[in-house]
């Protein structure tokens, strides 16, 4: 498909004096319109236990996070003792995990793992499954028949 792209837009992009000599182009040649496409599905959306355990999972990553304090009701600074800085590189790796982008604003507002959790339940992204490389994600997608 991208190598029929790339030859019809340098086709389109050749000058006349070259395209005479690389390639004629008949004047009665017919082109097809029909472009095929592909069609994608979500498996079900993630549940909130799989968006909690993916953003522990994640918090746990996390050198300075104090693990037996790690709760869904925890705070960042006050509870994990995670400063601003800490805070914002937790935000981006949910971002990372679940493939979505948090804007700025709405980011600096994210203060403990339950606002976290939160705004992944309520975006579209988050309500459908990333792939990953585990195999077993990878067979969630497959559909029986």
């Amino acid at each position: 498909m991208f190598r029929l792209a790339a030859r019809n837009f340098a086709a389109r992009n050749v000058n006349v004096a070259t395209r005479s000599v690389v390639a004629p182009r008949l004047a009665f040649a017919a082109r097809s319109q029909f472009v095929p496409r592909a069609a994608y599905s979500a498996a079900a959306g993630l549940s909130k236990e799989d968006i909690t355990t993916r953003v522990l999972d994640v918090l746990k990553s996390f050198e300075k996070v104090d693990r037996s304090k790690l709760s869904t009701t925890a705070a960042f600074s006050e509870d994990l003792g995670l400063d601003s800085l800490d805070a914002v590189e937790v935000v981006m790796a949910v971002e990372e995990e679940f493939a979505i982008e948090i804007p700025d604003k709405e980011a600096d507002e994210i203060k403990t793992v339950q606002q976290a959790i939160d705004y992944i339940a309520k975006t579209p992204e988050g309500k459908c499954r990333s792939v990953s490389g585990n195999l077993y994600d990878l067979l969630s997608l497959v559909p029986a028949h």
